[in-house]
């Protein structure tokens, strides 16, 4: 029998803490076991973290060989991230959930976009924009409960030099979010452009990634539908690079320069709202995975406070996704703190152990 005692403070949600716990072989337990443990961890407890926009088995050349998902994958755990949910992956991902040293992964299938409207070798590509609903329902079939939509990009021939634009209609979008629905999956969307947010509301998306183009209206749709979005925050911090490689399209260009101006006023203002903001890395493109802490820390610079960052990056993002948190019975997924990141958002950058199933993995 394995024992791992966990004593200090114990935190399982935003309501509950505990002065210790056990982790008795791979399940979490609040009741002492008749014996020793084998070690005892001391410190601030979360459960483990989550990164909800995240690319296992994506690279900046598109998919990667197998190899090459398993150290991202083990660089998001030993960065405390114990469950992901997938954005949209071109490579097969689901030989993960058999590997015990990886952390939980849900995925999205392979995300969905049109030829020349994304990045190359990054989505599934339809050549006919009224298949997506079919394209949705076949990538839920091969998820976890998710797909993902690319819902608008950098339209190069566009009037005027070019500008995001919308991929899809409203009606395909409607009937898009429809098949996922029908098929029991939810739909997430990429969009950085104003033109598109209505559309996706208009059609019941279950989720926004980045949304830097939602003015003070879509705001307000967005909070009054409790749909939530994920800040992305590294990952727009990259626009005036983006803007300075697109000289070829100075409106673009502006539009980029402008959202990443704004960048920490627009997350604030999504909080101030009442939206639920998520933590996602987007990691797996351009940026290194297991960088939550980065990600979080940044989010604590735009103006939300450092307790709700830590509740969506642990418990409350574990239960939106649907993973459990720190209950009986359920599986010792855990970050120990030597200080608590509630008080610091430093301090999730340095966990002292990480338990996963409980195998301390770090």
């Amino acid at each position: 029998m394995s024992i791992i005692h966990l004593t200090g403070t114990v935190v399982v949600d935003d309501e509950t803490e505990v002065g210790e716990a056990w982790a008795v072989d791979g399940r979490l337990t609040f009741q002492r076991p008749a014996a020793l443990p084998d070690q005892t961890l001391t410190g601030v407890v979360l459960p483990g973290l989550v990164d909800v926009h995240c690319h296992v088995g994506l690279d900046v050349n598109g998919a990667t060989d197998r190899a090459t998902a398993r150290r991202q994958a083990l660089a998001d755990r030993d960065s405390g991230v114990l469950a992901i949910r997938d954005a949209g992956s071109p490579l097969d991902t689901s030989w993960v959930a058999d590997e015990p040293d990886l952390p939980v992964l849900v995925r999205a299938g392979h995300h969905l976009a049109r030829p020349k409207r994304y990045l190359r070798h990054y989505a599934r590509e339809l050549d006919d924009p009224a298949q997506l609903p079919v394209a949705v329902a076949e990538e839920a079939a091969r998820g976890d409960g998710w797909v993902k939509v690319v819902a608008d990009w950098i339209d190069r021939d566009f009037a005027g030099g070019g500008d995001l634009r919308p991929l899809w209609s409203a009606d395909q979008l409607g009937e898009a979010v429809a098949a996922a629905h029908a098929a029991g999956a939810r739909v997430t969307a990429h969009t950085f452009a104003t033109e598109t947010l209505d559309d996706l509301l208009d059609a019941g998306v279950d989720c926004l990634e980045h949304a830097t183009g939602a003015d003070a209206d879509q705001i307000a749709r967005i909070a009054a539908a409790g749909v939530p979005v994920t800040a992305t925050l590294l990952q727009i911090a990259q626009f005036d690079q983006i803007a300075d490689a697109a000289h070829r399209f100075p409106i673009y260009a502006a539009r980029m320069r402008t959202m990443h101006a704004r960048r920490h006023d627009q997350v604030r203002d999504l909080y101030d709202a009442g939206i639920p903001i998520l933590v996602g890395t987007d990691a797996g493109g351009t940026i290194a995975h297991g960088r939550i802490a980065d990600e979080a820390a940044q989010m604590v610079a735009a103006g939300l406070p450092a307790p709700y960052v830590v509740a969506a990056a642990s418990w409350r993002g574990r239960e939106w996704l649907g993973v459990p948190g720190l209950t009986e019975g359920s599986p010792a997924d855990l970050v120990v703190y030597d200080a608590d990141p509630r008080t610091d958002i430093r301090a999730l950058a340095a966990p002292a152990a990480v338990l996963l199933r409980g195998v301390r993995v770090r």
